[in-house]
């Protein structure tokens, strides 16, 4: 029986134009209806996704920033503000690389580390109201997400990064040219666990969706894991089952069929 589902948003639930496909909301309704919670998990902020699911959001909870925000029920349960000195280091690591150029998130800004035209917008990284900075932001800025645009080379230069700092992050390639940068202990895996813990849910009732390497944490976690068809090879290789591509609208068809079962 399952009891919630958490899908990640870009590359899964969303389509091409990283728009909520005709229908989703009402899905979100019958999900409810059944008994059956329903948490968009994302890199996204919070920001972002209360306008996506506007006209649900009061019927579903939210895991956002890479499980740096969560809320339940609409309310705001935990936020994962990154360390300082640990952003510090990042950014002194990423001096060393001509190729990397850093991007840090608060709430509502993009603050860029590197001149605007250094960075290509991508999915989840449309670098809202940015804010051209020369330095790590004050300790008085609550940073709750960070990413690594990579002109080449992401996979070689997680490695890197993942060597230089790994005692602070966790780094994982997200879509063609960035690294998502996750504090440790801190994913998509601890936020939906709050939110398992808040509705009296196992792991084994729960479903994940998910393409990309900050959903790893998540497929590993939940009772069934759902890999897109358009997922990253090791995402495929962990998950319970794969299915279409979002581009064909897969996780909507999976939902309806779920609802379908039970009738």
């Amino acid at each position: 029986m399952i009891k919630l589902i958490a899908s990640d948003m870009d590359g899964t639930l969303l389509d091409g134009n990283q728009c909520v496909p005709e229908g989703t909301y009402d899905l979100i309704l019958r999900l409810r209806d059944a008994g059956i919670r329903f948490v968009a998990s994302s890199g996204r902020r919070f920001d972002t996704l209360s306008e996506l699911f506007e006209p649900v959001a009061d019927c579903m909870d939210f895991v956002a920033s890479n499980g740096a925000q969560v809320i339940i029920e609409g309310e705001l349960v935990d936020r994962e503000v990154f360390s300082h000195a640990a952003l510090r280091r990042l950014a002194r690591t990423c001096d060393l690389f001509d190729t990397l150029h850093l991007a840090l998130f608060d709430e509502t800004r993009s603050y860029l580390l590197d001149d605007e035209a250094r960075f290509e917008r991508e999915v989840d990284k449309n670098l809202p109201n940015p804010v051209r900075v020369f330095a790590v932001p004050s300790p008085d800025v609550n940073i709750l997400k960070a990413s690594v645009y990579c002109d080449e080379g992401v996979m070689d230069m997680a490695y890197a990064l993942t060597r230089e700092l790994d005692d602070d992050f966790v780094f994982a390639p997200s879509g063609h040219k960035w690294i998502d940068v996750m504090q440790r202990g801190v994913n998509k895996a601890t936020g939906i666990e709050q939110v398992m813990a808040a509705h009296d849910v196992r792991r084994d009732e729960v479903m994940a969706f998910g393409d990309s390497m900050n959903d790893y944490e998540i497929l590993r976690m939940a009772g069934t894991s759902v890999a897109m068809g358009n997922a990253r090879s090791a995402i495929k290789q962990i998950a319970t089952k794969v299915i279409g591509t979002n581009l064909e609208h897969s996780v909507q068809r999976e939902l309806r069929a779920l609802l379908d079962i039970m009738g």
